[in-house]
């Protein structure tokens, strides 16, 4: 292991329309320590086996001070959300909320939501008649993924407008500090703040379905008595609710624009798929693979020595996981920079894996396929306005801030 100063430029927003020459030059050595401090790790093999490994925590609070990229990721009033957590703390409220979404209590909530996410769809793309140019960020990527889950939670889509500004400042809390102490500190109050702005609307939610249910996730969490195992706390209730809000749109809205931009720079796989609409089904796939909307994990520690491809990352350690460059890692998957569409085997970390692995994949794979597919086929020689297009900030949740595209006409 050699130290590196890899992290920096991958951090550097210079870098945020191509980071994956980084990547490849980080995997020359699966596990390096940055000269910044943490261990980066970015070959496929090496982050799975820590992936599945009890002794790399997840859990905020065992990172060393210095390790932690602000003051807290998580409102310091509220207890950490379940993926800031371990077992069996992160079990527990896993098992909660997967109470409210999934088999075998609510086997039927995402699946029941296929015929209003295809009206999303349609309405959305509606709105283009009569233009030549959108703009897909801002006209269908971020309000498609918004609208269905403020639907799946309960949450009035009509309030957008009051959390967008809370929910686009807390996503930014995982990004490593920048600037001078005065404006990293300025940051992070406006973290803390739209923290607690967010956490009082959300009381307010909870407490109106607490009073009239409804059939949403707030009111299950709200009025579940905990049968099996004790409820969630109000404090609970409301650090995971602000995460599945954030998380429930912000990385489906990279998913769905970073695809729409893979597409059109491959205007062969955009016309079969227009051809073989059931291709899109692999094809999110291998988005996931190519442009996955994670790029990085960081803020994991070791709770003991672990060695791993040669290297002794000691107990106490801050370490970052590089999923972006282990989808890219050819010794796991055979010509990893090329698209296609139709990969086989392809086990990709777009989701995570291991007990982290993200419990939205199934509500996000059906978001991603149902757009790309409806665009593909309505939108009449789309084509890229600037390629690259500007990026967000955020360099753990990558993706295009805008994607103007240009195109001729709507088919019905």
């Amino acid at each position: 292991m050699t130290s590196v100063a890899l992290l920096g430029q991958i951090l550097d927003y210079a870098n945020r329309a191509d980071p994956y020459p980084l990547y490849a030059e980080l995997r020359r050595t699966p596990v390096v320590r940055d000269e910044s401090g943490p261990y980066l790790v970015s070959t496929y093999w090496e982050i799975h086996s820590l992936l599945h490994d009890p002794r790399v925590s997840s859990d905020i609070r065992n990172l060393a001070p210095e390790a932690k990229t602000g003051p807290r990721t998580d409102d310091p009033d509220l207890p950490p959300s379940f993926i800031r957590l371990d077992p069996p703390d992160h079990d527990r409220l896993r098992r909660l909320i997967m109470r409210t979404y999934g088999p075998p209590h609510s086997p039927r909530r995402v699946y029941g939501l296929h015929g209003e996410i295809s009206g999303i769809v349609s309405g959305l793309i509606d709105r283009f008649q009569g233009r030549e140019q959108i703009d897909l960020v801002d006209d269908f990527s971020y309000p498609f993924p918004v609208t269905v889950i403020c639907r799946l939670l309960g949450v009035p889509q009509e309030d957008e407008q009051r959390f967008h500004g809370w929910a686009d400042t807390v996503a930014t809390a995982i990004e490593p500090p920048v600037g001078t102490p005065e404006e990293q500190e300025a940051h992070w109050r406006s973290i803390r703040e739209a923290h607690h702005q967010l956490a009082d609307y959300l009381s307010g939610l909870i407490e109106q379905r607490r009073r009239a249910p409804r059939e949403d996730m707030i009111s299950a969490l709200a009025t579940d008595c905990g049968a099996d195992e004790s409820p969630m706390s109000l404090p609970e209730m409301l650090s995971n609710l602000t995460l599945l809000l954030i998380a429930g749109h912000e990385t489906t809205v990279n998913l769905i624009t970073n695809g729409m931009l893979t597409l059109l720079r491959h205007p062969d796989h955009l016309k079969q798929l227009r051809a073989d609409p059931d291709l899109v089904i692999p094809l999110v796939e291998e988005l996931l693979r190519f442009e996955p909307p994670v790029q990085l994990l960081p803020e994991r520690t070791t709770l003991d020595d672990i060695e791993i491809a040669g290297t002794t990352i000691p107990q106490g350690a801050s370490l970052w996981l590089v999923p972006a460059s282990g989808n890219r890692d050819p010794q796991r998957f055979p010509e990893p920079d090329r698209f296609i569409p139709d990969r086989p085997d392809n086990q990709h970390f777009g989701f995570g894996t291991g007990i982290h692995n993200c419990i939205g994949s199934p509500l996000a794979r059906l978001e991603a396929q149902a757009a790309l597919a409806e665009l593909v086929r309505r939108l009449d020689n789309p084509r890229l306005v600037e390629d690259p297009p500007p990026y967000r900030h955020n360099a753990v949740l990558r993706g295009p801030r805008h994607l103007p595209i240009a195109f001729d006409g709507l088919s019905r």
